[in-house]
C-alpha cells in the first residue's frame, strides 16, 4: 500500500500549481482505501502473492476514477464535508471542483491508454457508466417514492457495487487470462458492494456516532431497503402517512424520528440485515472455490469488515 500511495500520487501530478495543491489535499485526506486493497488482494490470491506493474496501475486507475466521482458527488449533493474534512467544492467552489474531477478522470483514462491496458480500461469504463446510471435511476425513482425491492437492488448494484466489482475484476485481470476467474471475482466484488450499501442504509437508523447524522437519507428522500420493506408491509393509511412525512415533512426532526421508529416497528432493519448477511454468505461461497491462502483469508476478513464496520 505504501508503494501504491507513492505511485498513485505520482499519477495525479500536473504542471498547474493550483491542481497540485488540490490533489495534495485530496491524497492527504484519503478514506479507508478499501478499493485498492481489493485490487491487490485479488491479484495476490490468483498469482500466489505476485503482483506486477499492471496491478499497481489498475489500482491507481480505480482510485483516480473513484476520487473523481467523489469530488463530483460533493458538488451534486451540495455537500461541504467529506470524511470529516472540508470538501473540495467547499474550499475551492463548484467550478474548480468539477474541473478537478474531470482532470482526475482523464488522468485515469490516460494511465491505462498510455500503457496499453485496454482490457483494464474497459472494466473501469463500464463501472463509470453504471455508476452514473445508478445515480440517475435513484433520482428518477426518488421523486415518486414507489421503489420496489428489485429496482432498489438495481440502483445499488450500479451505484455502489459496480465499483467494488470492477476492483476485484481488475485485480484478477491484471494477473490472469482466465475469464472464468475474472468473472468469479467480479461477482464476488458485486456481492460485497451490495452488502456494503445495505450496511450504509442501516446506519441511517442507528444511534451510534458514525460521523453521518441519522435520518439523513429520509431528509434527502432516499429510498433505502429498511424503508422499502416497511412501506410494503403496512396498511394503506400508514403508507400514506409515511410517504407524506418523507415528501413534505422531511425537515421536521420530530417527524423524521417518527418515521425511523415506524421503520423499526415494521421490522425493516431486521429484514435489511438478513438480506445483507445473504449477500455476505454468497460472497464467501465464491472464495471457497479458490485454494486456501493468506490472501483468501484476508479477502474473507474484508467481507466480514464490510458487515461489521462501525462507520
Amino acid at each position: 500500500m505504501e508503494l501504491f500511495e507513492k505511485k498513485f500520487y505520482e499519477s495525479m501530478t500536473s504542471k498547474v500549481a493550483l491542481l497540485n495543491r488540490i490533489t495534495y489535499y485530496i491524497v492527504n485526506r484519503k478514506g479507508k482505501q478499501m478499493r485498492p486493497m481489493f485490487v491487490f488482494l485479488t491479484a495476490k490470491m490468483l498469482s500466489e502473492g505476485k503482483v506486477n506493474e499492471r496491478t499497481y496501475r489498475g489500482a491507481s486507475v480505480i482510485e483516480l476514477i473513484h476520487t473523481a466521482t467523489l469530488v463530483h458527488d460533493d458538488v451534486v449533493d451540495d455537500s461541504n464535508r467529506r470524511r470529516g474534512f472540508f470538501s473540495v467544492n467547499a474550499l475551492w467552489k463548484n467550478k474548480i471542483a468539477v474541473l478537478v474531477g474531470d482532470y482526475l478522470l482523464s488522468k485515469g483514462l490516460l494511465l491505462s491508454i498510455d500503457n496499453g491496458d485496454f482490457d483494464l480500461l474497459r472494466i473501469i469504463s463500464v463501472a463509470v457508466r453504471e455508476m452514473s446510471e445508478g445515480e440517475l435511476l435513484q433520482i428518477e425513482k426518488a421523486r415518486r417514492l414507489d421503489i420496489v425491492e428489485e429496482v432498489y437492488y438495481e440502483i445499488i448494484r450500479k451505484k455502489t457495487a459496480t465499483l467494488i466489482a470492477s476492483c476485484c475484476a481488475l485485480g484478477a485481470k491484471s494477473v490472469s487470462e482466465d475469464e472464468g476467474q475474472v468473472e468469479a471475482m467480479r461477482k464476488f466484488g458485486e456481492l460485497i458492494g451490495m452488502a456494503f450499501q445495505i450496511k450504509d442504509d442501516l446506519f441511517d437508523y442507528t444511534d451510534d456516532a458514525i460521523g453521518k447524522p441519522t435520518g439523513i437519507d429520509i431528509k434527502e428522500q432516499k429510498m433505502t431497503l429498511p424503508l422499502i420493506y416497511a412501506l410494503n408491509n403496512c396498511s394503506n393509511e400508514e403508507k400514506k402517512w409515511c410517504i407524506n412525512s418523507i415528501k413534505n415533512h422531511n425537515k421536521d426532526k420530530k417527524r423524521v424520528k417518527e418515521v425511523i421508529q415506524f421503520v423499526k416497528d415494521k421490522n425493516g432493519l431486521h429484514y435489511a440485515e438478513k438480506k445483507m448477511v445473504q449477500f455476505q454468505k454468497e460472497a464467501l461461497q465464491i472464495l471457497e472455490n479458490f485454494p486456501q491462502s493468506e490472501y483468501r483469508d484476508a479477502l474473507s476478513l474484508m467481507v466480514n469488515y464490510v458487515i461489521e464496520r462501525k462507520k
